[in-house]
């Protein structure tokens, strides 16, 4: 089943991030266990900025990764009650091809590729403005917490 647009408060209920860590601003549509898309509002307030580079802001891509896996993890719980949250399991063939600078809106599209009960592998794709800016595989493991 396709659910269109989640807000900042529904996500806070799925997710256990908080800030300054939880960097997805809404879900613009998802289909739960299958693809997912969401955005990132980037502010030159983001606490990253500080010193990542105080004279040429760029958010470093590891937290682009990060934000794929947390779009991914919200496609994943949606519409499970489970006590815990996924966990990076492995990060591979991660691509970063353009800087994201403060201004600028991230689309994330994360697509399933492999649902097991415990594990996953997903593909996500970073895009500004139409223009992809980062992708990676990652793989996901349910933590109890």
């Amino acid at each position: 089943m396709e659910r269109m647009a989640i807000l900042f408060e529904e996500i806070k209920k799925i997710l256990p991030h908080r800030y300054p860590f939880l960097l997805i601003d809404r879900v613009l549509e998802v289909e739960a266990d299958k693809k997912i898309k969401a955005i990132k509002n980037v502010t030159g307030n983001e606490p990253f900025f500080q010193g990542h580079f105080p004279h040429h802001a760029v958010m470093p891509g590891v937290l682009i990764v990060e934000a794929m896996a947390q779009a991914g993890a919200i496609c994943l719980l949606v519409e499970r009650e489970v006590k815990g949250t996924l966990v990076f399991a492995g990060i591979e063939k991660a691509k970063f091809r353009k800087p994201v600078v403060p201004g600028d809106t991230i689309t994330f599209e994360v697509e399933v590729l492999n649902l097991k009960k415990r594990f996953c592998k997903l593909h996500g794709k970073a895009f500004v403005d139409g223009t992809m800016v980062a992708e990676a595989t990652f793989s996901s493991a349910l933590a109890e917490m």
